[in-house]
């Protein structure tokens, strides 16, 4: 099949949207100065509306709310902008926030000093993540990121006290766990071609003290001292030499990995923080108690980095243009991404109902969060790591394209069929076309 690039994206979105732009146009008009426009993806849907009523009640303000799965959303949305239906609202992925903000979609808050006071108790990396040419451009409701870890159990048979705190540390392990017979391959990798796959590459390179490009957005991925050249190489060996990572690594997603690794084939595994409520029920883990969080291992010049990802509450530039609709859209985001009746409501109840990950510190120290989370896992590791997260440094208008041909160079490296120099190379190369015709 035929890859399209952005601009054809965009220009088979506009075509869909004009061909509706009469039905678009009169909803827009009829409702233009009526209630708040929202618009999510489904999740959280019953925490959306009881929020939303309570907000209703408090201010007199209605909202219209809207959503669409996960999987058509962005689609659901450039269809939505080009057609100019109206929208005042929304939530938007740090994935998307540079093509959007470059199209003129999404207004920034820069102006509005209620909302920006909340930066103050907001992990860096999540406002960051927000952050777009030196504007910021929402409030966070949720935010996570790439967690390491461990069944305490298996480490307790292999004759091991306490986790690793170095990559060099985890092959060590893992080859005493092989010995023992307690497990073929002790960690378990996600690599397969998927939206996730940049978010395991990133907590690997970041953990090794590397970077994908620099502060001035040029290509560093190919440098051996400051790139991605270390971790590249660790998981090359881990496969090919090691064998402590399966070489099927390359055709495991995400989900199957968090079911491998429930399912007691492994002793380690990266993924979501937030996995660690399935990993430690009963119901759904054979593992469940004996999982653990430890800190994301560190490279030889690396640290224990890890990457995180935000999601957040982005106001329009049709909105922003209306002085008293943005009046309103602002009290909504505040409402939602800040403080409702002076508590951070919205991200604990998601957090309580859900599970969803908060980049406000002062939830930390919330006395129901912590009794909720001990009983799966340690809110001080959980805490502790956060605190070293990285916004994803690859983030720009053209991400979706290079993401396609960097997932695929990597596991070239992995399966022998590219030298992790040319693997590094071709990311590389790529990146700067791009950013040069962007």
């Amino acid at each position: 099949m035929k890859q399209f690039d952005r601009r054809d994206f965009l220009k088979s979105s506009a075509a869909a949207a004009l061909a509706a732009s009469g039905t678009f146009g009169a909803v827009s008009r009829v409702l233009a100065a009526d209630p708040i426009q929202f618009f999510a993806w489904s999740a959280g849907v019953d925490q959306v509306k009881s929020h939303i009523t309570a907000f209703e009640a408090k201010t007199g303000l209605k909202v219209a709310y809207g959503n669409a799965p996960w999987a058509q959303y962005r689609d659901t949305l450039v269809t939505k902008f080009v057609g100019k239906a109206p929208l005042d609202v929304l939530w938007v992925s740090d994935s998307w926030l540079p093509e959007w903000a470059e199209a003129g979609w999404l207004a920034p808050i820069d102006g509005y000093p209620q909302l920006l006071k909340y930066n103050a108790d907001v992990d860096d990396f999540s406002t960051k993540s927000m952050m777009w040419k030196g504007k910021q451009y929402g409030l966070t409701y949720y935010t996570d990121y790439m967690a390491f870890f461990y069944d305490e159990e298996m480490l307790k048979k292999a004759g091991i006290s306490a986790p690793p705190n170095t990559w060099d540390e985890v092959v060590q392990q893992s080859l005493k766990i092989k010995q023992a017979k307690l497990s073929e391959y002790p960690l378990m990798l996600s690599m397969a071609r998927e939206t996730w796959l940049i978010e395991f590459l990133s907590a690997l390179v970041f953990s090794h003290g590397g970077r994908f490009v620099d502060d001035g957005g040029a290509a560093v991925m190919q440098d051996k001292k400051k790139g991605a050249y270390e971790a590249l190489t660790w998981i090359v060996n881990a496969v090919n030499n090691h064998k402590i990572v399966s070489p099927a690594c390359v055709e495991i997603g995400e989900l199957n990995g968090l079911k491998a690794f429930t399912s007691g084939q492994h002793a380690f595994a990266m993924l979501g923080r937030y996995r660690v409520r399935t990993l430690n029920d009963p119901k759904q883990s054979s593992v469940a108690g004996h999982v653990k969080q430890g800190l994301m291992p560190a490279g030889p010049n690396g640290k224990n980095a890890t990457v995180g990802w935000n999601r957040f509450y982005g106001l329009t530039t049709t909105a922003a243009k209306d002085k008293a609709k943005a009046a309103d859209a602002v009290k909504f985001i505040e409402w939602f991404g800040g403080k409702a009746d002076g508590k951070y409501a919205f991200q604990k109840l998601m957090f309580m109902d859900v599970g969803s990950g908060f980049a406000v510190k002062p939830l930390f120290q919330d006395p129901e969060i912590i009794k909720t989370y001990a009983q799966y896992s340690d809110i001080k590791m959980y805490e502790k790591q956060q605190a070293l997260a990285q916004k994803k440094d690859v983030i720009s208008p053209w991400f979706g394209e290079w993401d396609e041909v960097n997932g695929t160079a990597w596991q070239a490296a992995v399966v022998g069929k590219s030298s992790i120099d040319d693997a590094l190379k071709r990311s590389a190369d790529t990146w700067d076309k791009l950013r040069k015709r962007a």
